[in-house]
C-alpha cells in the first residue's frame, strides 16, 4: 500500500536553517533546506510504499550546518514524531487531517516535556486527488527518494518540490483553512455533499469491498485491492510443480496487466496460437462473501488432441494477493468433458514479485506458476490423472513462455546485479576511525569536562600561594571551602566517565576480527556477506542503546563485524568474506552482540539460521533476517543481509569433492549428469548449485512399508515415493542428523537389514510426517529398509554422515581455540 505525506510547515525551531527526513520502514526521504525561517514552510509531498501496518511513520527536524555534514544525524536534530500508520488505517477516511505534532528529542517521549517545536502535516492512504485540488499543494516531475538500500521496484518517492516549487509562494492561510474545511466537516456535511472527493472516495471504496459494486474497470478494481490489502503473505507453490519461472524487464503491475486485464492483447495472441476459440472473458468484480474477492471467469474451447477431441474448459481467476508490487491469483480450471472430468479440478498460482535490481536500474519483475490437482472425490486413477494433466500443462506453458519472451524482454546475466557490482559500491563506504572518534566523542559529557578541567587548570595557574593552614603540609593543598570540594569531585567524576569512554571505543575498535575485510582465497565454495544495517537492534538497558557486533559462522568458520557504538539502527555498511571451503555449506548462523567494553562478556541481542537450501540466489542477494531471542523478538530485531555464495571452479570443484568422499567412503563417486540433477533438484525444490551424489531404491518404514527412492547429495539426504497418486517426499540436512544405526535382520524387517537414522533434537521437524517414531527426548527416527545393496548404501550414507559432521567439527574446534589463544 501506499502512504502519502504531505510536509507543509513548522513553527516555533529557534533555528535558522533546517529541513525533515522522513522514514518508513527501510525508506528515507527528505525535505529541501529552508534558510533564515524559524517557521519554514516546504509544501512538499512524499509517497512511501509499505507492506506492514504495524510499521510507523518517523519525521525528524533537523537543523542544517554548512561547516560539516557529518554530524546532521546527532547534532543537528532538533525533535521527531512517530505516527504508527495503524492510526490513519483506523481512520474512517483512512487520513489524519492537517495536524500540528509536538516535536521531542527523546525517542520514548515519556520523560521529556519541552516541545522543540511543531511540525504541520498530513498522511493519508489516498492519492492527492483524494485529499487536497491541485492548487492546495504542489505536484511537479517526482523524483526517487533517497534509499540506498532499496530498489526501485520495492519503493516509489515524490516531492512536490522543484527548482518552480522553489519559487512559488503560497498563502499559507488560506491553505491551511481550506485544509481544516475539508477535513473538519460535520457528519451531516458528509452525508449531504455528495461532490466531496473525499467522501465519494471512501463510500465508493466501501460499496466495492462490501460487493454492491457489481462491475468495475480493471485498474479501479486493482486500486481498490491495494487498499484493502493487509500485507498477506505470498503463497507457497502449489504441489505438482513449477511450469514458469522467470525474470522479465517489467514492472510488476505492468505484467499483471498485461496478463490479466480485460480484452488484453497478449491473451489474444496466446489463443490464437494455442488454437482456442470461444474466447469470452468475464469481467472482474468483487465476489460476496465473508472476506469480499476480485475474481472473474473465463470460458474458451481448447482444440483436440491426440488423446482427447475438443473440450469445453472454465476457469474462475481469484486474486489472492494484490498490493501494488506483489500480486498472487489463483485459477481453477475446471474440463469436465475429459475423461474423469468431473472428478477433479487442475489449480493454478500465477505469482508476480520484483525482480532482482539491474545495473541500469530497470524494474523487473520474478513471474512464477505453479500447478496442483485437487481431487473433488477418490478416484484409482489418480496418478493417470496426473501424468497427463502435467504433461498438457507443460506443453501449454512452453508456448506461453515462448510468446511472453516475445512481448518481453528477459535479462541476461551481464545485466543482473552481480556481485562484483554490489562489491564496488560498500568498499569504499565505510568510516575512518577518525571519523567515527569524532562523531562518538562529540556529545556533552566530553564538553563539559574539558571545560571543568580548562577552568580548574586556569584558577590554579591564576592563584596566589597561600600559607599552610590546618592538616596541610607543603606539597599538599586540600580544599579550603565547600565548593572546591564539588568541584574537584565533579572533575573526578567527569574524568572517570571520559576515561571508560576512551578505553571502550579503543575495545570497540580493537574487537574487530582479525578475518575481517578479507578477500576470500582458494578454490572452492566462497561465501561473501555485505552487512548492511539493523533495525530495531534491543538494548539491555531499557532507557540507552546498544553496542551491536554481528558475528558469523559457517562451516566452523567465524567472522566478525565492527563494533557500532549508541544506537538502535547500526548501519555497517561492511563486506566479510570466508576462504573457500571444500565442504558445500548449509547453514550460516547468524547472532547479534552487545559489546560493552574491555571489563564485560558481550551479550546476546538476537539470533538466526539462514538455511541456503530454502533460497534461491536471487533472494540471497537481497535479505531482511528477522532475530530470535526474547530481546529480539519483543523489540522486531531484523538485519539487512546481501549474500553471495560461489563455486570458483565450477565442475572441477565438484569432481574434487566427489572424489576426495569417494576416498573416505571407499566406493568411487561419480558426477552425475546434468538432466538427473536438475530433476533431483525440481524434486526437492533445491537451489541449481545442490548436485546429487548418489540415490539408491529402498522402503521407508511406518505404519506400512512405502517403496521409493532415496537421494544422497553433498548437502542434504531425501526420500520420495509416488504410490497411485499418493506423493511422499522430504529431506534434512547432514548436520541434523544425530546418529545412525545398523538393524540387523529380523522377522520384523522382512529379513532385509535396517537404518535407522535419528536426528538431533528440534531438527527435521518438516520431514516429521516420514518418521516411524519420536523417541522420549524428542528426537525422530526414520526407518529404512529393502535396499537393493545394502553394504554399498549402508557405507555410502554412514561415510557420508561421519566425514561431514566430523569434518564440520573439527574446524568448530579449531575456530574456538583460535579464539581462545587470541582472547589470552
Amino acid at each position: 500500500m501506499r502512504l502519502y505525506v504531505y510536509v507543509l510547515e513548522a513553527k516555533d525551531l529557534h533555528v535558522k536553517d533546517s529541513f525533515v527526513k522522513l522514514r518508513v520502514g527501510r525508506r528515507k526521504a527528505k525535505t529541501r533546506i529552508m534558510r533564515n525561517c524559524s517557521n519554514p514552510v516546504w509544501n512538499e509531498e512524499f509517497i512511501f510504499k509499505f507492506r506492514d501496518v504495524n510499521d510507523e511513520l518517523v519525521v525528524s527536524v533537523y537543523e542544517h550546518s554548512d561547516e560539516s555534514n557529518f554530524f546532521h544525524a546527532s547534532s543537528g536534530l532538533i525533535g521527531r514524531v512517530r505516527i504508527p500508520i495503524r492510526t490513519v488505517t483506523a481512520e474512517d477516511s483512512q487520513t489524519l487531517p492537517p495536524t500540528w505534532f509536538d516535536l521531542r528529542r527523546s525517542k520514548t517521549e515519556k520523560f521529556i516535556d519541552e516541545v522543540a517545536g511543531k511540525v504541520l502535516l498530513i498522511v493519508s492512504l489516498h492519492g492527492k486527488g483524494n485529499v487536497i485540488n491541485q492548487s492546495s499543494v504542489t505536484n511537479t516531475n517526482p523524483k526517487p527518494l533517497e534509499d540506498s538500500s532499496a530498489s526501485p521496484q520495492d519503493l516509489i518517492g515524490a516531492k512536490s518540490s522543484s527548482n518552480k516549487a522553489v519559487k512559488w509562494k503560497p498563502n499559507k492561510k488560506s491553505i491551511v483553512s481550506r485544509l481544516e474545511r475539508l477535513f473538519h466537516k460535520s457528519d451531516e456535511d458528509t452525508r449531504t455533499d455528495n461532490s466531496s472527493e473525499l467522501s465519494s472516495a471512501t463510500s465508493d471504496t466501501e460499496e466495492r469491498i462490501n460487493g454492491h459494486l457489481s462491475e468495475s474497470s480493471f485498474d479501479e478494481a486493482i486500486e481498490t485491492l491495494q487498499l484493502r490489502s493487509n500485507g498477506e503473505e505470498m503463497p507457497e507453490n502449489l504441489s505438482g510443480g513449477v511450469l514458469v519461472d522467470q525474470v522479465y524487464v517489467v514492472s510488476p503491475g505492468d505484467l499483471n496487466k498485461l496478463l490479466f486485464s480485460t480484452g488484453s492483447q497478449f491473451r489474444r495472441e496466446l489463443a490464437e496460437h494455442q488454437g482456442i476459440t470461444n474466447l469470452e472473458e468475464g469481467t472482474w468484480s468483487w465476489k460476496r462473501g465473508d472476506v469480499p474477492c476480485l475474481s472473474r471467469i473465463v470460458s474458451y474451447r481448447k482444440p483436440a488432441t491426440k488423446v482427447v477431441g475438443a473440450i469445453n474448459a472454465t476457469e474462475e481467476q481469484t486474486y489472492i494477493k494484490g498490493d501494488g508490487w506483489e500480486f498472487a491469483v489463483l485459477v481453477n480450471v475446471n474440463t469436465p468433458e475429459v475423461p474423469f472430468g468431473n472428478a477433479f479440478n487442475v489449480e493454478l498460482l500465477y505469482k508476480i514479485m520484483p525482480g532482482p535490481e539491474l545495473i541500469s536500474g530497470e524494474e523487473t519483475s520474478h513471474f512464477v506458476v505453479s500447478w496442483g490437482i485437487n481431487f473433488l472425490h477418490s478416484t484409482m486413477m489418480k496418478g493417470m490423472i496426473e501424468k497427463g494433466a502435467r504433461q498438457g500443462l507443460e506443453e501449454n506453458f512452453v508456448q506461453f513462455s515462448n510468446l511472453l519472451a516475445q512481448h518481453l524482454k528477459i535479462p541476461n546475466s551481464t545485466e543482473l546485479l552481480n556481485k562484483g557490482h554490489v562489491l564496488s559500491a560498500f568498499e569504499n563506504n565505510r568510516q575512518s576511525n577518525f571519523e567515527l572518534a569524532r562523531q562518538y566523542f562529540w556529545n556533552f559529557t566530553v564538553f563539559s569536562t574539558l571545560f571543568v578541567l580548562l577552568y580548574v587548570l586556569v584558577h590554579i595557574i591564576l592563584s596566589k600561594r597561600k600559607t599552610t593552614q590546618g592538616l596541610e603540609f607543603i606539597g599538599m593543598d586540600l580544599p579550603d571551602s565547600l565548593g572546591e570540594l564539588v568541584t574537584s569531585g565533579i572533575l573526578v567524576l567527569q574524568l572517570e566517565r571520559v576515561y571508560y569512554m576512551i578505553s571502550h571505543f579503543i575495545q570497540a575498535r580493537l574487537k574487530r576480527g582479525g578475518d575481517h575485510g578479507v578477500k576470500g582465497q582458494g578454490d572452492g565454495w566462497i561465501l561473501t556477506i555485505v552487512l548492511l544495517e539493523g533495525v530495531n537492534i534491543s538494548s539491555l538497558d531499557s532507557v540507552g542503546s546498544s553496542d551491536p557486533c554481528v558475528v558469523f559462522t559457517c562451516n566452523g568458520k567465524k567472522r566478525t563485524s565492527s563494533v557500532e557504538l549508541q544506537t538502535h539502527e547500526p548501519q555497517w555498511n561492511e563486506i566479510l568474506e570466508f576462504d573457500a571451503m571444500k565442504e558445500p555449506p548449509s547453514v550460516l548462523y547468524v547472532e547479534v552482540f552487545d559489546f560493552d567494553g574491555p571489563f564485560d562478556q558481550a551479550t546476546s541481542l538476537g539470533h538466526a539460521e539462514i538455511n541456503f537450501l530454502k533460497y534461491k540466489s536471487s533472494e540471497l542477494a537481497d535479505i531482511w533476517v528477522p532475530l530470535e531471542g526474547k530481546l529480539a523478538q519483543s523489540s522486531q530485531s531484523k538485519l539487512h543481509l546481501r549474500i553471495f555464495l560461489e563455486n570458483t571452479d565450477g565442475i572441477e570443484t565438484i569432481r574434487q569433492y566427489l572424489s576426495m568422499k569417494g576416498k573416505e567412503v571407499g566406493k568411487k563417486l561419480h558426477p552425475r549428469s546434468p538432466y538427473r540433477n536438475s530433476t533431483f533438484q525440481k524434486l526437492f525444490g533445491l537451489p541449481a548449485e545442490e548436485f546429487l551424489v548418489s540415490d539408491f531404491t529402498c522402503s521407508l518404514k511406518r505404519k506400512m512399508l512405502l517403496q521409493g527412492r532415496l537421494f544422497v547429495s553433498a548437502r542434504v539426504i531425501g526420500f520420495y515415493a509416488n504410490f497411485f497418486g499418493q506423493k511422499t517426499k522430504f529431506f534434512f540436512l547432514w548436520e541434523d542428523i544425530e546418529d545412525i544405526e545398523v538393524l540387523h535382520p529380523s522377522l520384523s524387517s522382512l529379513g532385509s537389514p535396517s537404518l535407522v537414522i535419528i536426528l538431533k533434537k528440534g531438527r527435521g521437524l518438516e520431514a516429521s510426517h516420514g518418521a516411524k517414531s519420536q523417541d522420549e527426548e524428542g528426537r525422530l527416527r526414520f526407518y529404512l529398509q529393502s535396499f537393493v545393496s545394502f553394504n554399498v548404501a549402508s557405507r555410502t550414507i554412514i561415510g557420508m554422515w561421519r566425514t561431514r559432521t566430523s569434518t564440520l567439527d573439527q574446524k568448530a574446534q579449531v575456530a574456538e581455540m583460535s579464539n581462545d589463544s587470541e582472547e589470552r
